[in-house]
């Protein structure tokens, strides 16, 4: 991670911790770990799950990752976790950051936490920085590496012990269908629309799986670090909380779904998070027939995995407006994220019709 594109300030006063904990923590813990000093302590503002913190020494910056104060889903906030997934994948995908150590010792600071080394590039946004220095070409280019990155993963052995411990086996789509339509019923507000067809629809036509791989399950641009000396080029991969082992065409699914284009309309391009409108960007299809062509797989039954990725972004959503529907979070910036709800929706029945 890097200050460019991150958005990083002062710590908020309900995340802050002991500084002189964690510091006295590492050096006693990580191994070769001797800065001078203690650390000036910022905080990266995006996000809306685990916290996520710069550590910077005279000598070095570092990240601390750790769940938010309170966290009671285990599963989504497991540091170490987290950490031996990246520091397995190190050596056969370089994209991720090095480990530096995993504290599961609540002591120190209230809850787990893990260090990893600081990515130096840029974060892309909603929108392209001006002195990035890409043009149509070089984000072509971006698109490509970004899809490359992906094929690199999925070809990730994942028979190595601390990567084959976070997976269960066949039945990936067949799980994740149940699970999602499971979470959207729970989630459900008066104020959205049911999805009964949509799931119905989903349950009917899911495939089997293609095949039991490593899957990042967040992949998105705004998650990737551009190399500072070639922005069309990928360093890193960020926000591992949600890998696991699955069907590698759910992974480029869920990244579809947050893809938008140029030729969509004013409802898609305000849900916009990633800068993929860009002139010289890749449409989704264009995406998806690069991903067949560079991994080897066929995409015949795309429609189903665009649908799904379509109704899991919304059940996302949905989760997070029944916090605010509930009072649970004031932030305005979810008031009116059911209005999104019903969009996505639509386009799953419009893909559907045209199936």
């Amino acid at each position: 991670m890097e200050a460019k594109g991150a958005d990083v300030g002062a710590v908020r006063d309900e995340d802050r911790f002991d500084v002189a904990a964690v510091d006295a923590w590492l050096r006693a813990n990580a191994d070769g770990f001797a800065p001078t000093g203690v650390p000036e302590v910022t905080q990266f503002s995006k996000g809306a799950s685990n916290l996520t913190y710069q550590l910077t020494y005279p000598e070095q910056a570092l990240i601390l990752r750790r769940p938010p104060a309170g966290a009671k889903i285990a599963s989504a906030h497991d540091m170490g976790r987290e950490f031996r997934v990246q520091r397995a994948l190190k050596a056969s995908f370089p994209s991720v950051p090095s480990m530096v150590a995993h504290c599961p010792d609540d002591s120190v600071i209230g809850n787990e936490f893990y260090v990893m080394e600081k990515l130096d590039g840029t974060i892309l946004r909603s929108s392209i920085p001006r002195d990035l220095g890409l043009d149509a070409a070089g984000l072509a280019d971006l698109c490509r590496s970004f899809i490359d990155n992906l094929v690199t993963l999925h070809a990730v052995d994942p028979s190595q012990p601390d990567l084959a411990a976070i997976g269960r086996g066949e039945g990936y789509v067949a799980r994740q269908v149940a699970g999602w339509s499971k979470r959207y019923r729970a989630a459900r507000t008066w104020n959205v629309p049911s999805f009964e067809k949509v799931m119905d629809w989903l349950d009917a036509q899911q495939p089997a799986d293609v095949g039991n791989c490593v899957i990042h399950n967040d992949y998105r641009l705004d998650n990737v670090v551009l190399a500072p000396g070639d922005p069309s080029q990928i360093i890193g991969v960020l926000d591992w909380e949600m890998a696991t082992l699955g069907d590698p065409l759910m992974d480029l699914g869920g990244a579809m779904a947050y893809w938008v284009e140029a030729g969509d309309g004013r409802a898609m391009k305000a849900l916009k998070r990633q800068p993929t409108d860009a002139p010289g960007m890749l449409t989704r299809q264009e995406v998806v027939a690069y991903y067949a062509e560079r991994s080897g797989r066929s995409v015949e039954d795309w429609r189903f995995y665009e649908v799904f990725g379509l109704f899991r972004l919304a059940v996302i959503i949905q989760q997070i407006y029944r916090r605010y529907h509930l009072g649970q979070t004031t932030n305005p910036t979810f008031k009116r994220y059911w209005l999104a709800v019903h969009y996505f929706e639509l386009r799953c029945r419009r893909l559907i019709r045209s199936a």
